[in-house]
């Protein structure tokens, strides 16, 4: 052991002082036996104390050659689990990985919403330093490793399998995976209002049919579920056992979701298993904390703390770590506990040795949420967590000490004015290095195009450079609740509720974009598509960059009859190195309706290249080659979507037109209620099946699919057959 600023070999010039050589000025010298009796205790001491720093230093074991399984489980709050406290939770799967594992008890997003989460998780990089803002209009860099690419140069096979449409390959996250699973299904395109989701018992089929034909060598699987995100609708027999907490009903079903794989994975994890499980979340759910009832407006702890469990019991022994954490820590632990170096420039740091006991330094940890700034024009919130202190800078800034209050129920930032200024301070920090809040599509070329189409408020996309209090989200939750109750007012069927609901918005906030959207859905739901069109302009022309905003005006202008003004407002997309994937769609389909077949399908192989894993692009191939007349190049299209997903709805309902056409009739019908099972709202295949089955004189089996054509067909488009179905549901010929 060595003294405090004594260098070994060190002497000073000229005699020595007896200080120097070891005596202690005004104290006897030992001398002889006494002074080697005295040297041997205190090497006798040193010694012990040695061997009390080694036994108390952990031993921290590291494996090459691991297999990785992270489970991100979509917006699950961390006390959601019983591992972390939660009551009749029903999660056993998730509670035995905790209890075998190492189990975080701290650990925080620094983003509120699943995109921009997800590349924290895979990246270790902040959203300031990767970009990725917000679920849409951004693309994760080329040129940014991540866990995936980084372990495939190791020589892993990797493989992903995701449940829902905002971690789409189309958003960049798929590089360096062999695999990278985001098939829908019957969920196949962007819904009104809801984000499309494949089951999480299919995902998890799906990755386990990939596990058992991987073969040796070390793997690496990704796997997404979305259970746990509005709308809360568990299945039977959970929604009976949690009839007051459909959200925990919903939390119960991912972990089931995850009993075939933990089962057989855990069966294999004791002391010869080759298996590190990781279990996390991207984010929490509010569930009414601070008056946001889902996520993504606010980053209370309610939504920004997040359960992390490591499970190999190889390595680890079971142990509860309190030390803070965050989400761009995951990628420099997994490394560390692969025994693989850590690229430069990352945010996080390793906390496998936390998982031994040891100790790292605390650092302060960034946030944001911009979702509600990028979609809503609202103030845009970052936030910096520091030393037990939360600071969130908005136009009323807000600071807790998370210790004495961890409810965040008193702000105190208007008595702690020099936390606040020396935490806004730090942020800056963080902020100044940021990429940009800037949407991939943004270029001053395309709008420069817009203008001179006609589209002059194409100048209103800038956000706003300023914010005054009437934009503090704090000011606004209850414009969100009205947003939420728009949602659930419209799968209720009150189409009328939501509409007033919707107007109310508009009028009280006439800049945000995301309720023009809304509007325009209910107005076509209603019936007036000109109403329609009118609404998706308005959010066009106030997010002239964003692909949904875009896609949905060209869409509703093609409906209307207007199929060339849709080509004119998608011109100034097409042909870009990174063109939305949507807005080629919308183009392709106003192409093909004016009959300009040969540059619809440039527009579809444009989207191809956007996205090649995308299937329904091979459906839209299918439909112009259908539109054309090119009967067998149409087949072959939508067999080989089918080939790619079995469970394209849309594929076999055009397979079903065909062989009806074709004089195949019970075919058809096979076709159709196979695509009715995996999309039962397609109003387009119930009709089929529907009248099909009437006209064969099968009146009962008729029925319910007329029905539910008459509750999912959209009035603007479906008028006169909505009319007809009526009837004949009515006896009516």
């Amino acid at each position: 052991m060595r003294a405090p600023g004594v260098r070994p070999g060190s002497r000073r010039p000229g005699k020595a002082s007896p200080a120097a050589e070891g005596e202690a000025p005004g104290r006897p010298r030992l001398r002889g036996g006494r002074a080697r009796l005295a040297l041997a205790a205190a090497l006798l001491a040193a010694a012990v104390l040695a061997v009390v720093v080694l036994v108390r230093s952990p031993a921290v074991r590291r494996e090459a050659g691991l297999s990785v399984l992270l489970v991100s489980i979509d917006t699950l709050r961390a006390d959601a689990l019983g591992a972390y406290g939660r009551p009749g939770a029903q999660t056993p799967w998730m509670d035995r990985l905790a209890a075998e594992g190492v189990r975080f008890e701290t650990v925080r997003a620094h983003n509120v919403v699943t995109l921009p989460s997800h590349a924290n998780l895979l990246s270790g990089r902040l959203p300031t330093e990767h970009g990725v803002r917000d679920n849409t209009g951004f693309r994760f860099p080329k040129d940014v490793p991540t866990l995936a690419t980084l372990l495939k140069e190791r020589g892993y096979r990797t493989a992903a399998f995701v449940s829902a449409f905002v971690l789409d390959s189309r958003f960049g996250l798929d590089r360096g995976f062999d695999v990278y699973d985001d098939r829908l299904g019957g969920a196949e395109a962007r819904g009104e209002f809801l984000v499309p989701e494949r089951p999480g018992e299919r995902t998890v089929a799906a990755a386990a049919e990939w596990l058992a034909g991987a073969g040796a060598g070390p793997r690496f699987l990704f796997l997404h579920l979305y259970e746990p995100h509005f709308p809360y609708e568990p299945p039977e027999p959970l929604r009976a056992r949690f009839p007051a907490d459909p959200y925990q009903g919903e939390v119960a079903a991912a972990d089931a979701a995850l009993a075939p794989l933990l089962g057989t994975l855990l069966e294999e994890g004791g002391e010869k298993g080759g298996w590190l499980v990781v279990l996390t979340s991207d984010h929490g759910e509010a569930l009414g904390d601070h008056g946001e009832m889902t996520h993504g407006i606010f980053a209370y702890e309610a939504t920004l703390r997040v359960p992390l469990v490591l499970h190999c019991p190889r390595l680890l022994a079971p142990r509860v770590v309190r030390a803070p954490a965050s989400h761009v820590d995951l990628l420099p632990t997994l490394l560390d506990a692969l025994d693989l170096p850590l690229p430069e420039g990352l945010s996080g740091r390793s906390l496998w040795p936390l998982a031994f006991g040891g100790s790292i330094a605390p650092a302060p940890l960034y946030f944001e949420a911009l979702s509600s700034s990028l979609n809503r024009g609202w103030a845009p919130l970052h936030g910096l967590l520091d030393g037990g202190l939360k600071y969130v800078d908005l136009p009323r800034p807000e600071l807790y000490d998370l210790a004495a209050d961890p409810a965040e129920a008193t702000n105190l930032a208007a008595r702690r004015p020099a936390d606040v200024e020396r935490l806004r301070g730090r942020l800056g920090g963080f902020r100044a290095r940021a990429r940009g809040v800037s949407r991939v599509a943004e270029e001053a070329e395309a709008l420069e195009r817009l203008r001179a189409l006609g589209y002059v408020a194409a100048a209103a996309s800038r956000a706003k450079d300023r914010h005054t209090e009437a934009d503090d989200p704090k000011n606004l939750v209850e414009v969100d609740a009205r947003i939420r109750e728009v949602v659930r007012l419209h799968r209720a069927g009150d189409l009328e509720g939501a509409l007033a609901l919707c107007e109310r918005n508009v009028r009280e906030r006439p800049e945000m974009p995301v309720s023009y959207l809304h509007l325009a859905y209910l107005k076509r739901g209603l019936g007036d598509l000109a109403g329609a069109v009118a609404a998706a302009r308005r959010s066009f022309e106030l997010r002239p960059l964003d692909g949904e905003a875009v896609s949905l005006y060209a869409v509703y202008l093609t409906e209307a009859g207007q199929p060339a003004e849709a080509v004119r407002v998608t011109e100034p997309y097409s042909g870009r190195a990174e063109a939305d994937l949507d807005v080629l769609t919308a183009r392709g389909m106003a192409l093909a309706r004016l009959g300009r077949f040969a540059e619809a399908l440039a527009a579809f192989e444009a989207a191809r290249e956007a996205d090649p894993s995308n299937v329904l692009t091979l459906v839209n191939v299918g439909t112009v080659h259908m539109m054309a007349g090119a009967r067998e190049a149409a087949r072959r299209a939508f067999e080989a979507a089918l080939a790619i997903d079995p469970g394209v709805a849309r594929a076999h309902n055009s397979l079903g037109v065909m062989a009806m056409t074709e004089g195949r009739p019970e075919e058809a019908v096979e076709r159709w209620r196979r695509a009715a099972e995996l999309d039962p709202r397609d109003f387009q295949t119930l009709f089929n099946l529907g009248a099909t089955l009437r006209r064969m004189g099968r009146a009962a089996e008729a029925r319910p699919y007329l029905e539910a054509y008459l509750r999912e067909a959209p009035l603007a488009l479906e008028r006169r057959d909505i009319e007809r179905v009526r009837g004949w549901l009515h006896g009516r010929s």
